[in-house]
């Protein structure tokens, strides 16, 4: 796709490259998850495809694996809701970076492992320093997950590795 066809950089493109490490949704981490996360209409989405060594039970993902998607997804759809609430154009960027307050996640059915993971979230809440977001996983035709997630926005004095 080119031009007006072509697909909006994810959340996750816009950190800058000195936050993009992380293991669930860091660009630069070779051997991280790599989550992206993209708006639609009001609430956020992510696919993420478990790989056969993020097993629990045999046939089941890591329960770890489910809270890490939904962690990194809600950091993701954080940057985008503050993004968007301070008249950020749409795929432009850098994005702020969030860290993770108070995550909770309820496991409702067991996820297989064959299926892509399908991460949908709404913004609860978006203000000057926290972002709420509730997500819901589902796979393989069922809702599997929920999480609720407290975001805070990194301040500037933070430096990566510092």
């Amino acid at each position: 796709m080119t031009g007006a066809d072509a697909a909006p950089p994810a959340f996750q493109d816009l950190y800058p490259d000195s936050w993009s490490h992380c293991h669930g949704c860091g660009r630069l981490n070779a051997t991280g998850l790599h989550i992206r996360s993209f708006w639609d209409g009001d609430e956020t989405v992510a696919t993420v495809v478990p790989r056969p060594d993020q097993t629990s039970l045999p046939g089941y993902v890591y329960g770890g694996l489910i809270a890490s998607a939904i962690d990194c997804h809600s950091t993701g759809s954080a940057a985008g809701a503050a993004h968007r609430a301070a008249g950020g154009v749409p795929g432009g960027g850098p994005l702020p970076r969030f860290v993770t307050a108070r995550l909770e996640v309820d496991f409702l059915a067991p996820t297989p492992i064959g299926e892509p993971m399908q991460l949908r979230s709404k913004i609860a809440e978006v203000g000057a320093r926290k972002v709420v977001v509730e997500t819901e996983l589902t796979s393989g035709g069922a809702l599997c997950a929920r999480g609720r997630a407290v975001l805070v926005r990194v301040p500037d004095h933070w430096t990566p590795g510092g």
